[in-house]
């Protein structure tokens, strides 16, 4: 998988003064554009579309301070209509505008190309199992909050420091299924996966009820999961069972993400100093 997804990378180099077709990376990587955003977003940190845009802003960096074109040839080359969307575009990335820069010969930023390699430690308490689901509800209290591809999420902490703890009380009695217990669902994220951009957020649990008064509910049909468990020191072992999924799972096994709620069941020893960990992905097998 690592080697497809290096092809794709490649390809996208020589594509940076068109119109980069994902599609197409997806079949170059042996995957579908699903599971190339998602592996794409969880191993670099950021979302495809963003690193396509950040490489070639820096390619348009290095013609702007070279001086051989007019801004707005460079401009046209990597794909802006105008050349007030591209001194935008330029701006947010380098902190100054492609005239300024063109004229001071200011320091710019570069974003370096991407190569993924897998690093064998041997020391992954990773557990894993795949199972067939019947559907099933999620049910709990739900808001909207922006993607954040490292370090916590404020708008999370704040949703749940804010619920009523006899609200989770009778919602935990609904739990009648694994993942058991109240569990967080991310849900609705946009295919692109750029941060900041919103999706639904469930504080609940998976159940075949109805939902309580006051809650949201979210259906979700049959298919295959993928369980992966871990425990150790909090907040760390939650943290490296997401990076170690999609760093050595994914690329180790026949499997790729599919359309879905993302769901993580995690829980903390008293002192708050241990964790254990659920996380569960809705998987398809490669060849159905």
């Amino acid at each position: 998988m690592l080697e497809r997804l290096n092809q794709a990378m490649e390809h996208i180099e020589h594509q940076l003064d068109q119109a980069v077709d994902v599609a197409e990376l997806a079949r170059i990587a042996a995957t579908s554009e699903h599971h190339l955003r998602r592996m794409f977003s969880a191993l670099a940190g950021m979302s495809l579309p963003q690193y396509i845009r950040r490489r070639r802003l820096t390619l348009a960096g290095a013609d702007v301070l070279a001086g051989h074109d007019t801004l707005l040839d460079v401009a046209v080359r990597y794909g802006y209509s105008s050349g007030e969307a591209f001194a935008r575009a330029f701006r947010a990335m380098h902190g100054i505008g492609p005239s300024e820069a063109r004229r001071t010969g200011a320091a710019l930023v570069s974003q370096s190309r991407m190569a993924f390699r897998l690093t064998v430690e041997g020391s992954s308490r990773m557990r894993y199992r795949v199972v067939d689901k019947a559907d099933f509800t999620v049910v709990g209290l739900k808001t909207r909050i922006p993607l954040v591809h490292a370090g916590p999420n404020q708008s999370i902490m704040d949703f749940v420091r804010g619920i009523d703890p006899r609200t989770l009380e009778r919602l935990e009695k609904l739990s009648d299924q694994e993942p058991h217990g109240i569990v967080t669902v991310c849900d609705g994220m946009e295919p692109s996966r750029t941060e900041g951009t919103e999706l639904d957020y469930y504080h609940g649990v998976i159940t075949s009820a109805v939902a309580l008064e006051g809650t949201s509910a979210l259906e979700v049909p049959a298919g295959a999961w993928a369980l992966f468990a871990a425990s150790g020191p909090a907040p760390r072992a939650i943290q490296e069972l997401w990076r170690d999924v999609f760093t050595e799972w994914f690329p180790s096994n026949p499997y790729r993400t599919r359309p879905g709620p993302e769901i993580l069941r995690s829980r903390l020893s008293p002192d708050k100093t241990e964790a254990e960990a659920e996380l569960w992905l809705p998987v398809e097998h490669e060849h159905d």
